[in-house]
Formats: structure tokens, C-alpha cells, sequence
């Protein structure tokens, strides 16, 4: 399975925002982008790097290579509505995501090993891709094996770690070690930050 394996601090660093947990400490020390000259490189940006930087920043967050992410936009373009909505959406109901959103792992990277790793059943069927789309109605449960695992015993410990509010579209149950989706995400619960119309800028270009 193709995945970006370059170090996720670093892409924190390029992008300004914090992709992973650990990311916030290391930004709070070093600010600016990486690279040796990096400090030289930094001017006003033209409209092409404004809208690169959000593109790559929101692939980055949500954990897509390039190939996967125009995929998705070009499918959000053939939707009726507006592209850039119909964009997140499509990346807040990633399978991966919904684990993320619903408090049972601290990132979406660890969202996505728990997923890879064969840990959920979607609707009683044992999945472990990632990037499923899911739908209203579908549920997601912890394997019965997977119960007994380390991680999984300590899951109060994992859900008191991360940051989530509460979504209108996602309800998750550590007790219950289920996860169900009640509707569709609205704009305003995606991720805080993301100027969607930059991503469909330069993808019209």
C-alpha cells in the first residue's frame, strides 16, 4: 500500500500546522520551513504557491499521495454542489478519518495502521483499507479479537488524549468500542483553517 513515508514534523513545518501530535511541541521551538536555507527562500508567495501550499497542507492531513487526492477532486468536480464541500466531505468520511474523528486513535496516521492492520469490522465485515468511503448507516466495531489487544484495553486512556468536539454526522462509544455514522458532515466540521477554494483554484488552472 503506497503511503507517504517522509517525517511527518517536517511536513508540519512546511505546511504551518500541526499534522500529528507531536508536531506541536517541535513548532513551538522551530518555526519556519525546514532546509538549511530555508530562511532565504521565504517571500511574498504568487497565487500558484498560495493555492500549491493548501493543496498540499489538506493532502497532507488527511494522509493522500497526489495521484489519489486529484482523483478525489476530480470526482468532487463531477458532483452537484460545490466542489470544494463535496471535496471534504468525501476526505471526512475516509474510514481512516472517522476513526481519527471518533476518538479511537491520537492521529490519523495511527487511525490508518488500526485500519491497515485489520481492527474494525464495517457492518459485521472485517475491512482494512483505509480510504473506504463510508455512508449513513454504517457501523464500525472493534474485532472481538482485537478487544483483548494492549491498545484496545486502553482505549478510555487513547479517547482522554485527543482533542475531538463532538460531530453531528459521527457518534463513537469507547465502552461499546463502536463507531456509527449518522449522516453527512456539514462544512463547518471539517477541519478549522482549510480555504477549499485555493485546492479548486489550482486544480482548474
Amino acid at each position: 500500500m503506497a503511503r507517504d513515508r517522509s517525517p511527518i514534523v517536517k511536513q508540519s513545518r512546511r505546511e504551518g500546522v500541526a499534522l500529528h501530535p507531536k508536531a506541536h511541541k517541535i513548532m513551538a521551538r522551530k518555526s519556519g520551513i525546514p532546509g538549511q536555507h530555508a530562511g532565504g527562500r521565504q517571500g511574498k508567495q504568487s497565487m500558484y504557491a498560495t493555492q500549491l501550499r493548501e493543496k498540499q497542507k489538506v493532502r497532507r492531513m488527511y494522509g493522500l499521495l497526489e495521484k489519489q487526492f486529484a482523483k478525489l477532486m476530480s470526482e468532487a468536480s463531477k458532483r452537484p454542489g460545490l466542489s470544494g464541500e463535496n471535496l471534504l466531505q468525501f476526505l471526512e468520511l475516509r474510514l481512516d478519518n472517522a476513526v481519527y474523528r471518533a476518538g479511537f486513535a491520537t492521529s490519523r496516521r495511527a487511525a490508518r495502521q488500526l485500519v491497515s492492520h485489520g481492527h474494525f469490522l464495517l457492518n459485521d465485515r472485517r475491512v482494512d483499507i483505509p480510504s473506504i468511503r463510508l455512508k449513513a448507516g454504517d457501523v464500525l466495531t472493534v474485532r472481538p479479537k482485537s478487544t483483548k489487544s494492549g491498545y484496545f484495553s486502553q482505549i478510555n486512556d487513547v479517547y482522554g488524549n485527543t482533542a475531538q468536539v463532538p460531530l453531528s454526522w459521527l457518534k463513537g462509544d469507547v465502552k461499546k468500542l463502536t463507531i456509527q455514522v449518522t449522516g453527512l458532515p456539514k462544512r463547518e466540521e471539517a477541519e478549522a483553517d482549510i480555504n477549499e477554494q485555493l485546492i479548486v483554484e489550482y486544480y482548474s488552472r
